[in-house]
């Protein structure tokens, strides 16, 4: 009866980060605050362990990493259009978002959990169109 009252205890103990993380809603827009085709909202600071869930209000959007700038170890993704996705935030760092198909128009996003430990690497990648005068403001809000 011990052990299962000590195993049964642990067990929750486990589950216990699961249940203190936070979902953080960013709406794909094709008009918001910021203009058009736009993240809202573009920048998130968030928790390692958070998720982020990306949800396309208007038709056409998707989300997708951009290149070169994800943390050390976490895999590339990509989202089908017009469907919601879930990103779970399981790396300290920075993450560059795009909608592909209005890449080039500057919708981009910018997420960061914990410590921005890939933020060179961040300031390095190529950006193409107006991403890269969206981008911008996003990186300025990067903290420590």
């Amino acid at each position: 009866m011990f052990t299962k009252l000590i195993a049964a205890s642990f067990a929750t103990l486990l589950l216990v980060p699961a249940a203190l993380a936070e979902n953080h809603d960013v709406k794909m827009l094709n008009k918001g605050a910021e203009g058009v085709m736009v993240f809202e909202p573009a920048f998130v600071k968030a928790a390692i362990g958070d998720t982020v869930t990306f949800i396309p209000v208007d038709k056409g959007h998707n989300v997708e990493n951009i290149k070169d700038m994800l943390p050390p170890g976490v895999e590339e993704f990509k989202s089908k259009i017009g469907k919601d996705y879930i990103l779970t935030l399981s790396a300290e760092g920075l993450y560059g978002v795009k909608c592909t198909p209005h890449y080039v128009m500057g919708m981009v996003a910018l997420i960061q959990a914990g410590s921005p430990v890939n933020k060179e690497a961040v300031a390095s990648a190529k950006l193409l169109g107006k991403a890269k005068a969206r981008f911008e403001p996003l990186a300025a809000q990067i903290g420590d």
